[in-house]
């Protein structure tokens, strides 16, 4: 097997992760890494990692095919143009860049150079995510009309270029992102019909430090995505609802379970106190009527990701990112902002 080189563009804490984990890949060679930071260089060099003199350097590295931009998000986009008419494949570290004007001319970029280009979007393999896919692909809790995906967090923003709108910053661009394209992801063969959007400025007035917003899908599945730093009790990270049952995954470590209706019939109840009143309504059901079960598991394989960037550059196979889940996922961002500043609905457009 022939390794590729890859050379990653920004030595921070993404592109750490990325050069780390590319060092113990057998498919890749991390050839070096660039930085605007000499920090952060001289970080690498006491790690063993070859530093470049400048990003030009970088471009002229013939024994160099593919880059990993994991820069400030606003300069994705110039970076990622200047490495494909370069003659070098990219993969951008999320966001791929931060509107889909810019998106749509880095795609063009691709198109007329025949390079690749894609973004790292990770959390496709993580296992909480998964977990909760299964249960629905697998029809576990019948007819799913409602998902509720969450992260929470209590410290702000992160006290880095992170929090400047100027640099992309931001929790729908950091967090949001990823469970969007979750969303998405998963439903991909439903429409997304319509959008409504809340962001929040609790810690920070630059941009959002916070955000909810509402997802409807063609089928009369609802989908609520929510990502918030000022959160000092926390809900369950997946919450599901199907004809039924019902599944909750709490966090990453897959703590959960599935409660199932196994006797539809019996639905009389005794009347039981609430608050000043009485209901039977909401009166639990008896266990004769319903019972718990594990959660179906599932484990990702991150390494995928990179096996397929192997595939297509080696095999022309297609990407798993691809073009068209970035645009998807680029322009619900573009709605989200809308639907927040103007306090509406927004109707989503699959074919614009």
């Amino acid at each position: 097997m022939e390794k590729i080189n890859v050379a990653v563009v920004g030595y921070g804490g993404m592109g750490g992760w990325h050069a780390d984990h590319i060092r113990n890949m057998e498919k890749f060679t991390l050839a070096g890494v660039w930085d605007i930071d000499p920090k952060r260089l001289e970080a690498a060099k006491e790690r063993g990692i070859r530093t470049y003199g400048s990003f030009a350097e970088v471009l002229a590295d013939e024994t160099v095919p593919l880059l990993v931009i994991a820069t400030w998000n606003d300069v994705h986009k110039p970076l990622c143009i200047e490495a494909m008419r370069a003659g070098k494949n990219v993969i951008s570290e999320k966001p791929v860049t931060l509107s889909l004007k810019d998106l749509d001319d880095m795609i063009a970029v691709s198109k007329e150079t025949g390079r690749l280009m894609t973004v790292h979007q990770n959390r496709r393999w993580d296992d909480d995510y998964l977990t909760m896919k299964r249960i629905v692909e697998e029809n576990a809790l019948g007819r799913v009309f409602r998902i509720e995906s969450r992260v929470q967090g209590s410290r702000g923003i992160p006290g880095d270029w992170r929090k400047e709108k100027g640099h992309g910053g931001g929790m729908v661009y950091d967090w949001g992102v990823h469970l969007l394209d979750q969303a998405l992801t998963l439903c991909d063969g439903r429409a997304l019909e319509t959008v409504y959007a809340q962001t929040t400025h609790i810690t920070n007035d630059e941009c959002d430090d916070g955000f909810y917003c509402e997802l409807r899908f063609s089928g009369g599945l609802s989908y609520a995505v929510e990502v918030t730093t000022n959160n000092f009790i926390s809900l369950p990270r997946w919450y599901i609802l199907g004809e039924n049952g019902t599944a909750v995954v709490e966090d990453w470590d897959l703590n959960g379970k599935m409660t199932l209706v196994h006797n539809w019939d019996k639905i009389d109840s005794v009347p039981v106190k609430a608050g000043t009143g009485i209901t039977k309504t909401m009166a639990p059901r008896t266990d004769e009527t319903i019972h718990d079960e594990p959660l179906l598991l599932a484990r990702g394989r991150w390494e995928e990701y990179y096996d397929n960037i192997y595939d297509v550059l080696v095999n022309g196979a297609p990407q798993t990112v691809t073009h068209r889940q970035m645009r998807r996922c680029l322009k619900l961002i573009e709605a989200i902002f809308t639907s927040a500043a103007e306090q509406r609905v927004v109707r989503f457009d699959e074919n614009a």
